[in-house]
């Protein structure tokens, strides 16, 4: 079994890397342009596979999942809010990147205020990819895959420790070669490939997830044993105790999303790089449909996994992996796990190049050799992502031992992404608020969140009122604070922001009714189960 569990998942994995070099073996990969934007290339099923294959990784099969088997249905707010964030990024958010032509968000805070906030936001996203981000998706990746391939009876290695930094270290270095050998497109078409293997297999584990729930009779019986055993698993409306409440949603849940999804180098990174306007649009918008799918294979196998397993003493974090461990057959097994190690990979090498963007265009070329011919910024790029890969190989055993992954992980990211979040829309919606408002509102934002979350008294803001909406408050202060600033100590002049002709920005014509079908849909999904 152990053998033709791992013959298929040696196969899987070589045949993704194999297709991908084929496509991509004679890309440009020595100047920038090629490099960290795909030559502006990509045209709407290779942004939308890799915006989703990006997004969709081991922290969201394992952790949300395991969220599910705590809180269930409640949880899937982390995947059809971000509906609603996709649908802004398409129609507000989209048109007014490419009009600047830009490759990082930073380069926009540069073009909006000056080149010190470009700076202060190049080293925030930095700082937080090296230690959450990154360190985050190894993790959860080693965790998944220690459940799925029974790697201490495959590989004879009992202590969970020494298989923890085993598993981090050969998936992060293997993940590190396809980033920074291959370049964005690289990236973007072994998404796409590992896309359709993980949204086939994540459908295929709810089918005999179902079946053991029914005891082989079928998925409908098996659906309806769910809903009568565990209809308290079912309510998408989120209770006090919960980890997601209902009415985070409107606050912190909303904000979250909407910068992960339409300001977060990561994930924008492959819009950039769209042909024209009107190709990222429906990019965007067939990605937020996928989304709307996501609580069929990110939610329900956790609520599955609860139903079948609660009584076992199997952790939250613990039950993807054991369920797929269990109902699947060993053939499928191999698989699924490829398929899991190209989402670690995708995740992983996505956040790295976007990392290696960040620093060879905003501070190696910005900052540190303003001279750099185009070969030496590639090159520092691909210097400065084997230091953050190894420094993240480092951090990534220690997370060990949190309660909730996904929730740590929204928690953590929530100090970078509002401040973030704030100047963005502060400084496209605005014509005279000055670098200065922007300075303050990012290193000040950072500091009040992470205050909030780590330093006493100031914990108890957090304790009293919902940490999402404590986020959310900070938030609204920051965008004060900025428009405040505004009228005090305006700019000279009103900035206009140019078009650097640099991508046609005709837009799609359905992007506005596609926008609003997927909102409605949103509504539809929550009214649907409420309880």
């Amino acid at each position: 079994m152990h053998m033709l569990t791992l013959a298929s998942f040696l196969f899987f994995t070589g045949l993704v890397a194999f297709v991908t070099w084929r496509i991509t073996h004679r890309d440009d990969h020595s100047s920038t342009s090629g490099y960290f934007l795909a030559g502006r290339s990509l045209t709407f099923p290779l942004i939308a596979g890799s915006l989703l294959m990006t997004n969709l990784s081991t922290e969201q099969m394992v952790g949300l999942n395991g969220a599910a088997f705590a809180d269930g249905l409640s949880v899937m707010a982390w995947e059809v809010v971000a509906v609603i964030a996709l649908v802004a990024l398409a129609l507000f958010f989209l048109p007014r990147f490419l009009k600047s032509g830009i490759a990082t968000l930073p380069q926009l805070l540069e073009i909006r205020f000056d080149k010190d906030t470009q700076l202060i936001t190049n080293i925030i996203f930095l700082i937080a990819y090296a230690v959450i981000l990154l360190p985050i998706i190894l993790y959860s990746g080693a965790i998944g895959l220690q459940g799925m391939l029974d790697l201490p009876g495959l590989t004879g290695i009992q202590s969970s420790t020494t298989l923890l930094w085993l598993t981090v270290w050969i998936v992060g270095i293997i993940g590190a070669i396809y980033a920074l050998f291959g370049g964005l497109r690289t990236v973007a078409v072994s998404d796409t490939l590992n896309g359709v293997g993980l949204l086939i297999g994540g459908f295929v584990i709810v089918y005999f997830g179902l079946q053991a729930v029914s005891g082989g009779t079928g998925i409908m019986e098996g659906w309806s044993i769910l809903k009568e055993s565990d209809p308290e698993k079912l309510n998408s409306i989120g209770s006090a105790e919960q980890q997601v409440p209902f009415f985070t949603l409107f606050t912190g849940v909303f904000l979250i999303n909407l910068f992960y999804w339409s300001t977060n180098q990561q994930i924008i990174q492959r819009t950039f790089a769209a042909k024209n306007l009107a190709e990222g649009q429906k990019g965007v918008l067939l990605t937020g449909l996928f989304k709307l799918l996501g609580p069929l294979y990110l939610v329900l196998p956790g609520i599955i996994a609860y139903h079948l397993y609660a009584d076992q003493g199997v952790r939250a974090d613990e039950a993807y992996g054991h369920l797929v461990f269990n109902v699947l057959p060993p053939y499928l097994t191999g698989f699924f796990a490829a398929v899991m190690v190209g989402a670690i990979l995708s995740s992983f090498n996505s956040a790295l190049n976007s990392t290696t963007t960040i620093f060879s265009l905003g501070i190696y070329k910005g900052v540190l050799n303003k001279d750099a011919t185009e070969e030496q910024v590639v090159k520092s790029g691909k210097v400065f992502g084997w230091i953050m890969a190894v420094i993240t190989m480092i951090i990534a055993p220690l997370l060990a031992g949190q309660d909730s992954l996904f929730g740590y992980l929204q928690k953590m990211n929530a100090i970078y992404f509002i401040p973030i979040l704030a100047v963005v829309i502060v400084g496209l919606l605005t014509k005279r608020v000055p670098p200065m408002a922007a300075k303050i509102a990012l290193v000040g934002g950072c500091l009040l969140i992470a205050a909030g979350y780590f330093v006493p008294p100031f914990t108890l803001l957090p304790q009293v009122m919902h940490e999402f909406h404590f986020v959310a408050l900070v938030f609204v202060l920051l965008v004060a604070v900025m428009l405040i600033i505004g009228k005090l100590r305006p700019r000279e002049t009103d900035w206009v922001q140019e078009h650097t002709g640099d991508v046609d920005l005709t837009p799609w014509k359905g992007a506005v009714p596609a926008g609003i079908a997927l909102v409605v849909l949103v509504i539809v999904m929550y009214i649907s189960f409420a309880g």
